[in-house]
C-alpha cells in the first residue's frame, strides 16, 4: 500500500524551473545553437536538468574548441534522453553508469561530476532495473513527487556490499542529477535518492525564492563532527531527515540483514539529529521565506518525532 505523499509542494520551483531553462536556450541559441527552437518536453524538471546539462557541456567543448562536440549538442538539446531514458512509476528517467575513476574534477565542483554527452551510453540492463525499481519503491513511500522533480539523471557508481560506506553527491551546477553508489538494492539506492533530491529541491527552492542565507551564522553539524556554515547545516537538517522518514516507512516490508541495516541506520540517524533541535530552529530565522520556512520546519520536526 502506497504511503502518504510528503507534501514538499513549493510553487516557486515550477516557475523557476521553466524560467532558467528558458534563459539557458536563450544563451544557446544566440551561441548558433537550437536555431529551430527547443519545444518542451512537458516535464519542466526534465527540461530543467537536461538544459544544464547541455550548457555545461557546450560551454566545454567551446573552450576546448571541440567544434565536434559543440555541434552535438545543437543537434541534441535533450542530451539525447530518449536513447538514455528508462521507464519508471513516475516517468522516463536517465540512468547511465560512467567510469568513475574518469569523472573529471574542476573548478565547477569539489566532487567528481559527469555531464551528458555524445559517449555517453545507457546503464547496462541490470543497473537500468535496479534504478526502476528504486524509483517504483520511492514512490511508494510517499516520495514520487520529490523524486520526480530532482532525481532526473542517475549516474550509478562503486557497486558495494551492504555495510559498506556508500558515498553519493549532487552538484549545484547540474540540478537534478544525482551521483551515487550502490549495493544492488533497490530498497538501499532509494534511500539515497530521497536524500541527493532533498538537496536537489532545497537548492532549487533557495534558488526560487531569492533566500540568502548569512554566511555568517555557523552551527554543529553532528554529521560532519564539525562547526558548519547555516547552509550546509539546513541541508543535512533537511535531506538526512528525508531518509529517516523513508527509512520508518520501509522498514515493515524489510526483513533478514536488510532491515538490521536500515533499523541501525534508523537508530543512528535518531542519536544525530536529536542534538540539532536548538539550533535548527535559530537557523530557521535566517530562511526569509515563511513557506520554505515551513516546509524545512515539518521535515525536521516529522523526523525527530519517529
Amino acid at each position: 500500500m502506497d504511503a502518504p505523499a510528503t507534501a514538499l509542494s513549493f510553487a516557486p520551483i515550477p516557475a523557476q524551473h521553466r524560467d532558467r531553462t528558458h534563459r539557458i536556450r536563450t544563451v544557446l541559441k544566440s551561441a548558433g545553437q537550437h536555431q529551430d527552437g527547443t519545444p518542451d518536453s512537458g516535464n519542466s524538471a526534465a527540461d530543467y536538468c537536461l538544459a544544464h546539462h547541455v550548457l555545461e557541456g557546450a560551454e566545454a567543448a567551446a573552450r576546448a574548441r571541440d567544434t565536434a562536440t559543440f555541434d552535438w549538442y545543437g543537434a541534441h538539446p535533450d542530451a539525447n534522453a530518449p536513447a538514455l531514458s528508462v521507464p519508471t512509476v513516475i516517468g522516463p528517467r536517465i540512468v547511465v553508469a560512467p567510469d568513475p575513476d574518469r569523472m573529471p574534477h574542476s573548478a565547477i565542483s569539489e566532487t567528481p561530476y559527469y555531464v551528458l554527452g555524445p559517449d555517453t551510453i545507457p546503464a547496462p540492463p541490470d543497473l537500468r532495473e535496479l534504478a526502476a525499481a528504486a524509483y517504483d519503491v520511492g514512490a511508494r513511500h510517499g516520495f514520487a513527487g520529490l523524486l520526480a522533480g530532482h532525481a532526473v539523471v542517475l549516474c550509478l557508481l562503486h557497486r558495494k556490499k551492504l555495510g559498506d560506506t556508500l558515498d553519493s553527491w549532487t552538484i549545484t551546477r547540474l540540478p537534478g542529477t544525482i551521483y551515487c553508489d550502490h549495493v544492488d538494492d533497490p530498497v538501499v539506492l532509494a534511500r539515497d535518492l530521497v536524500h541527493e533530491a532533498g538537496h536537489n529541491w532545497l537548492n532549487d527552492a533557495l534558488a526560487a525564492s531569492a533566500c540568502k542565507i548569512s554566511e555568517e551564522a555557523t552551527f554543529y553539524s553532528p554529521w560532519k563532527r564539525t562547526v558548519r556554515p547555516a547552509f550546509g547545516f539546513l541541508h543535512a537538517c533537511f535531506a538526512f531527515p528525508l531518509t529517516m522518514i523513508y527509512t520508518a516507512r520501509v522498514l515493515p516490508s524489510t526483513s533478514g540483514d536488510l532491515h538490521r541495516f536500515l533499523s541501525t541506520y534508523l537508530d543512528q540517524q535518531r542519536g544525530l539529529l536529536a542534538g540539532t533541535v536548538d539550533d535548527h530552529a535559530h537557523a530557521l530565522d535566517l530562511i526569509t521565506d515563511p513557506d520554505l520556512r515551513q516546509h524545512l520546519h515539518t521535515v525536521h520536526h516529522e523526523a525527530i518525532s519517529l
